[in-house]
């Protein structure tokens, strides 16, 4: 809900916060509030607003108090004459108010308890040239006087006030109520959304009604207006602003509330993890408010997730409240049993959507009639809400919708196909407010099939339709069983002997549809693509070879092995991690561990301020580089293969070059030790004691130049910085500092989407899950706490028996390097050590593993480089 989430308004106190609850603000004259008190008059100017239930008028001054009179305390409201007008200049019309109560508020612009004044007053206002004055005679027969500029009649303002004044005195609540929201009514019945403020001229719009701003203990009337590029909402007062607006593309949550125990709210978020929507809504009826709501949900951004289906559920399971009750059916149901009445494909569901290019194919089924107009496929947001929420559509779509052939989408033949119950022609197919044409249409589904989400879950889909899922109790389990008629097997027309019924069956199966031939038994691989690749291989390293990576040293990747199936298989094995060699190479404990682009080469650094390379081949070390008398902290391999950037307790970050063998360069960066680097395209990422996480840019071609470095961003925390890690595709940074506190930051604008402070001392590693949904840190307080990456909420905390040092996981499974020096494979869902492998014989400090994660390499405080082979 919208909370706390307003702008500050530095010259403006009033708020809708000073009217009663279930008041409405109306409108606002620009006044004088005039002080006959004293010899000489003495004005202040001020806002002069009509309420529902009270008159207001804000000084300008904000020494002044706000003054607030109860319509109810009113006595009397009366037009007065030019020759009653108690004014001694010559005026024409005025208003004249007497009261018994005046409320003052936020005197000298305090918020405090609010000044209540119950005495007998008298309030004139006179109108001139738009002017509008008001006397209130005070005790000692002072006056004061409001002169409010106003672009209407007396009259007007008069029999307004007189309106809402009669609502007040009426005895019962349900009266008051009933004659205010009559006139609020009539105010928006004569009153529409201004078209000239939308955004750009080329804007189409979409609908416009009237509507409430929500926000908490107020409602703001006004009228919503929906584009094509934007959502508006426009007040009828003109409060906060004359137009709010959200840009389309900018919303990635949108829901449908609940308001006064009735569906007409809609809360509109434009950020993923914020509590605070950007706006709330509260509909007059519930079909404006769906229809906004399918507008803006079908709004196309591919990068957005939201904008896809589930496609791990058939269409069937998407909605849930539909779901439940077709389980409860299911469930009561003898055998055979089946959750959905229809099928997702048949002949009838074809024709649905071809029948414009194939009408006598519909006349044909249909028994030559065409279906009910209102049945037709008229509109693809219609057709979408039914299989949404219909009771008996569970359709897919059909190949053509990612073609190149629109004209099913037009009736070009202009067919006679019915007349809706509203009056219109069923002629073309009206499509989403996305797509520009037909030919659009189709060019966005194309992308949409191409787009990196549907890459990353497609797999999903099959497993549905043509894998594992298909049958049996993963089939049940994924709530998609359909009628036993229309699997494959499921009944042998052949030997039923009646010649009648073995019709009558081939034509039920033909008509009702057909489940595809199972062809997998096994989940299907997730599609290979480049993010995907980034999320499952260290960012700093482009291909390494041999064992220690899934890459020939020729350089052609054998992508195949590089799936969702192979991770799993190489998880369900970890705890056969094989011990292959050990080297004691340092002097004091390693702190990094990097791979050469080839594999021939292991680079390790160590707070005995060297960088060591040790040779896979030779077995032994073979050259030993030190940059300062201080610790290094870490170390990584730049995407060329050829450059080695190792972060000190100097302060500084160094540049090895691998073919020269010697220091190339060195960033000063910090004010206090770097304590890690990560490097992801051409950005740089330093993490410091100093409290900070620098962003550095620099040419790809020349990246281990200093001269090419230029700071892009500081991330500024409360604490040293000890651990941070990227997300596979860079968007996103985790931080981890000395005071428990784990960060997460959006690499592209630098800002912190979620703090959250779930360690009691220093956080030792973290990283991100495969998915990049959950971030996996470890502390000196002995926990493992698992964090969900959207919400910022603490998913799981495991208490383990000794400190986790470092880690590589799966999003389920964690290998840990652990206080004692064991490898400890945990269990996330279990939080359970389901192995224990002895390596170290002190605290495990560094740990990197390949991509195929066949391959561990790990390093301790007993100064030693340990090498693992994951055998199945």
């Amino acid at each position: 809900m919208a909370f706390l989430k307003t702008q500050e308004r530095s010259k403006e106190r009033f708020s809708l916060l000073l009217l009663d609850l279930e008041e409405y603000y109306f409108e606002q004259h620009t006044a004088y509030h005039v002080t006959s008190s004293s010899p000489k008059e003495r004005k202040v100017r001020g806002s002069f607003k009509i309420c529902s239930k009270s008159i207001i008028f804000d000084p300008d001054d904000f020494e002044t108090p706000i003054l607030k009179i109860p319509l109810r305390d009113c006595k009397r409201i009366e037009f007065v004459e030019k020759d009653t007008n108690p004014f001694n200049e010559p005026k024409p019309s005025a208003i004249s108010i007497s009261c018994g109560q005046v409320i003052y508020i936020k005197e000298s612009n305090i918020i405090a308890p609010y000044k209540i004044e119950r005495v007998s007053l008298h309030i004139t206002v006179d109108f001139l040239l738009m002017i509008i004055k008001i006397i209130i005679p005070c005790a000692g027969n002072k006056a004061t006087h409001f002169s409010v500029e106003v672009w209407t009649k007396t009259e007007d303002v008069v029999q307004t006030l007189l309106q809402l004044h009669r609502a007040s005195c009426l005895e019962k609540l349900g009266d008051q109520t009933a004659m205010v929201e009559a006139n609020l009514q009539s105010r928006l019945a004569r009153t529409s959304f201004d078209k000239y403020c939308f955004q750009s001229v080329a804007e189409k719009p979409h609908m416009e009604c009237p509507v409430e701003m929500v926000t908490p203990l107020v409602s703001n009337p006004g009228h919503v207006c929906i584009t094509d590029e934007n959502l508006y909402f426009q007040p009828l007062n003109g409060y906060p602003e004359r137009v709010i607006q959200i840009k389309l593309h900018n919303v990635r949550r949108i829901y449908k509330r609940r308001h006064g125990l009735r569906p007409l709210g809609l809360e509109v978020f434009c950020t993923e993890n914020d509590f605070c929507s950007d706006i709330y809504l509260k509909f007059y009826n519930t079909a404006d408010r769906d229809e906004i709501y399918y507008y803006i949900a079908t709004f196309l951004d591919m990068t957005n997730a939201a904008t896809f289906r589930d496609l791990s559920k058939p269409v069937g399971a998407l909605n849930k409240e539909r779901l439940d009750r077709l389980l409860a059916r299911y469930r009561g149901m003898p055998e055979p049993s089946f959750m959905y009445g229809s099928h997702y494909s048949s002949p009838g569901y074809v024709l649905f959507y071809l029948v414009r290019v194939a009408p006598e194919h519909m006349l044909c089924l249909q028994n030559g009639r065409y279906d009910n107009a209102d049945r037709m496929f008229n509109s693809v947001g219609e057709t979408w809400r039914n299989c949404l929420e219909g009771a008996t559509d569970f359709k897919e779509l059909i190949p053509e919708f990612y073609g190149t052939d629109f004209t099913f989408l037009e009736n070009r033949l202009g067919l006679d196909l019915g007349r809706r119950q509203n009056g219109s022609y069923v002629g073309d197919v009206a499509l989403p407010p996305w797509a520009s044409d037909a030919s659009d249409f189709l060019q966005k589904h194309r992308t949409a099939l191409e787009s990196q989400f549907v890459s990353e879950h497609l797999h999903e889909w099959i497993d549905l339709i043509f894998g594992y899922k298909q049958r049996g109790s993963e089939a049940i389990a994924a709530h998609n069983v359909f009628h036993p008629l229309t699997y494959e097997g499921g009944i042998d027309c052949d030997s039923i002997e009646d010649p009648d019924e073995r019709i009558a069956m081939l034509t039920q199966i033909l008509e009702f549809g057909q489940t595809p031939t199972q062809l997998f038994t096994s989940p299907h691989p997730q599609r290979i693509t480049p993010r995907f690749h980034n999320i499952t291989r260290s960012p700093s390293i482009s291909s390494p070879g041999s064992e220690l990576s899934p890459a020939s040293p020729g350089g052609d990747s054998s992508f195949e092995d590089l799936t969702e199936e192979s991770r799993k298989l190489a998880w369900a094995n970890m705890g056969n991690l094989k011990l292959l060699s050990s080297h004691k190479i340092h002097k004091e404990a390693v702190t990094g561990i990097t791979v050469t682009r080839d594999g021939s080469a292991i680079f390790s650094t160590s707070q005995d301020s060297t960088l060591k390379m040790f040779s896979k081949e030779l077995k032994d070390f073979q050259r030993s580089m030190s940059f300062s008398n201080m610790a290094l902290s870490s170390c990584l391999m730049l995407a060329d293969g050829k450059t080695v950037v190792c972060s000190s307790w100097d302060n500084n970050v160094y540049f090895y070059s691998v073919p020269f063998g010697r220091r190339q360069d060195t960033l000063m960066g910090h004010d206090d030790a770097v304590s890690a680097i990560r490097w992801f395209d051409d950005r740089l990422y330093t993490a410091s004691w100093d409290s900070t996480v620098k962003v550095w840019h620099c040419a790809s071609e020349n990246a281990h130049k200093r001269s090419q470095f230029e700071l892009l961003a500081e991330l500024e925390h409360d604490a040293g910085v000890n651990s941070i890690n990227l997300s596979g595709a860079g968007t996103l940074l985790v931080s981890g500092c000395k005071d428990g506190t784990v960060s997460i930051w959006d690499t592209q604008s630098h800002e912190a989407l979620q703090q959250v402070p779930c360690h009691s001392g220093t956080i030792h590693h973290t990283a991100f899950s495969p998915d990049s949904r959950h971030v996996l840190s470890v502390g000196e307080d002995c926990c493992m706490k698992v964090i969900d990456v959207q919400t910022g909420m603490v998913m799981s905390s495991v208490k383990a028996d000794e400190e986790q040092r470092c880690f590589c996981w799966d999003g389920s499974s964690v290998l840990c390097g652990g206080q004692s020096g064991d490898l400890l494979l945990w269990d996330l869902l279990s939080s359970t050590v389901t192995k224990r492998i002895p390596a170290h014989s002190g605290p495990v400090t560094s740990m990197w593993m390949n991509e195929l994660y066949t391959t561990v390499i790990t390093g301790g405080e007993d100064k030693q480089i340990m090498f693992w082979k994951l055998y199945s």
